[in-house]
């Protein structure tokens, strides 16, 4: 449990007050399963992650028992948000549940008057929310002044953007975990719309949260149609692509997203969609930030019918009317396609998910999942803080190495992965005795081991693309979650390849249930090459598997009970 600042302790919330509080302050007469559980143990002092998705209602989890405690004992709490977008559409979410001046940002989209004024009315126990940015709390002046706030709760939105094995990591949020100690561990809210296990079991550690609560709930949207469509030449599925685009916008009467890899791709799909009819833009960080904001302005408006975009579009979305998400290119990992097309349907009524397939297109993929680090880059990071011998700062190292400071913070990413460098207040520090050399060649292992794990990720997108099984089923299988018959909303159920899929596994229904019994679902098990791992799916006496070194593997049962290269640990 979170040791929390000093200061006078809250009094006991029950679950009558939690539900009242909801009710009257942010208009939730009913609660979801799971909001209940995390508004309680936040408000006894217990850490909690949440994984579920956008428009569940992550965010009422916190700011429940934030504002029970403010109202108790005037202590506030921070709200840690990478994009100043979310930041404002929480402010005003909270105004207008509150009334003005409950809820504060301090970001560079305000003057240094008014982020003075929003220190003050925290300070001065006006405002019950903080709203930062990561890269803010870098900053030892921004750190110290939270400090003397004592403050209630610390709240991590985007949390997945922690996990370097994520599909949306953020360095600025590496240094979160250090400096929730400097603010003396105070009770603690992750909260993110999807994360695999390794991507939970970073956040946690990353954060250093202890005996956390962990809530996963909401994977399954059965409202939104599932399917693929199969390609063999480029230029036949830039064609289908549009084409499908136009249809959908006219036939659902709403808008919709196209994902494409590239930059200069979103434009060429923005551009054939106006020359259809179409109200469509391209959104990718090539564009500078007043075209970015222009682009999700319109979109959140209802003045465009389409956004073709990166992968740059689309975190914290919650745009409840979105009809349609058209993947023009197959993404890296299927916890990224379930994020961006979970951004649709958000309204609970029928939305489409569709990913264009080109099996061809796997290589870019495989191209960006291939790491290689700079070892003669990491040696002179490592020079200069032997040389030093005590804590050199990022700025000091960029100066002293003549490396930007974005390649040094990622070079100090992979070192501090290796346990050997430390981050601190007063920069990185090395341990005593160690052997650069060493320091490199643990480096390269754990960069390696990521490429595995991002590559069979790949693989695993690609089983997803081909499978002839419910797509339903063997998404929510890739999250841990068992889905005992098939969906009756993907294409696969549609032309009734999941149901002869399903009846010819009939006859192996008893190796799959006894797979199930001896590695039951979400057990850990460990493989005499592979190490530790973790039960993920059964399918007609297959066993998958995703490892910690290795990533997703699937195992004939058959075959790891005979060779005894698989074993269940207590």
């Amino acid at each position: 449990m979170s040791q929390a600042s000093a200061g006078p302790a809250p009094e006991a919330a029950d679950d009558g007050a939690l539900r009242t509080l909801a009710a009257a302050a942010f208009g939730l007469p009913g609660l979801r399963d799971g909001q209940l559980d995390g508004m309680r143990a936040l408000a006894a002092g217990r850490d909690v992650l949440a994984v579920m998705p956008t428009g569940y209602g992550k965010s009422a989890i916190y700011q429940v028992p934030a504002l029970l405690l403010h109202r108790q004992l005037k202590r506030p709490t921070v709200v840690v948000s990478p994009l100043i977008s979310l930041q404002e559409d929480q402010l005003d979410g909270l105004a207008g549940a509150l009334g003005p001046g409950h809820a504060v940002a301090v970001n560079s989209s305000h003057s240094a008057a008014e982020q003075e004024r929003a220190w003050q009315a925290v300070e001065h126990g006006d405002a019950a929310f903080l709203f930062l940015a990561p890269e803010q709390l870098a900053k030892t002046s921004t750190v110290e002044r939270l400090a003397a706030l004592n403050i209630a709760l610390f709240v991590v939105d985007e949390a997945h953007c922690v996990s370097t094995w994520g599909h949306d990591f953020r360095p600025d949020y590496l240094g979160l975990g250090e400096v929730r100690e400097r603010l003396g561990n105070p009770t603690t809210a992750a909260l993110t719309a999807t994360a695999a296990p390794p991507v939970r079991e970073e956040i946690l550690d990353r954060l250093r949260m202890t005996d956390p609560l962990v809530l996963v709930r909401g994977f399954d949207r059965p409202n939104i149609s599932l399917e693929v469509i199969r390609h063999h030449e480029d230029k036949e599925k830039r064609r289908a692509v549009v084409r499908q685009a136009a249809a959908l916008v006219r036939d659902l009467h709403g808008p919709g997203l196209v994902y494409a890899a590239k930059r200069k791709d979103t434009e060429k799909y923005a551009a054939k969609l106006a020359q259809k009819g179409l109200r469509a833009a391209a959104y990718h960080a090539g564009r500078s930030a007043a075209e970015r904001d222009e682009v999700h302005r319109q979109f959140l408006a209802g003045d465009l019918d389409v956004v073709v975009a990166t992968t740059a579009f689309g975190m914290g979305i919650d745009k409840p009317d979105v009809r349609f998400v058209l993947h023009a290119d197959i993404p890296e990992s299927l916890d990224s396609y379930y994020q961006q097309f979970g951004r649709a349907g958000r309204d609970g009524l029928s939305a489409v998910a569709v990913l264009h397939y080109r099996s061809e297109d796997l290589g870019l993929r495989r191209y960006f999942a291939t790491h290689r680090p700079d070892e003669e880059a990491l040696l002179a990071v490592l020079d200069v803080l032997c040389d030093a011998g005590t804590p050199v700062s990022p700025q000091s190292l960029a100066l002293a190495t003549g490396f930007p400071p974005r390649r040094v913070t990622g070079l100090l990413n992979q070192l501090q992965d290796t346990g050997f460098v430390t981050m601190a207040s007063d920069g990185a520090g090395l341990a005593p005795e160690v052997d650069p050399a060493a320091v490199v060649e643990r480096a390269v292992a754990l960069v390696a081991a990521r490429e595995r794990v991002d590559k069979s990720r790949i693989a695993m997108m690609r089983g997803y693309a081909e499978t002839h099984r419910c797509r339903r089923q063997f998404l929510l299988g890739y999250f841990g979650e068992d889905l005992p018959a098939p969906c009756g909303n993907c294409d696969n159920c549609s032309d009734g390849s999941s149901a002869r899929t399903h009846d010819d596994g009939a006859a192996t229904a008893g190796s799959a249930t006894a797979s199930a019994e001896e590695f039951p679902l979400n057990s850990a098990v460990e493989h005499a090459l592979w190490g530790r791992g973790l039960v993920m799916g059964h399918d007609d006496g297959l066993i998958t598997v995703l490892f910690e070194r290795e990533g997703y593997k699937t195992l004939s049962r058959q075959a790891v009970l005979a060779s005894g290269l698989l074993r269940p640990l207590p």
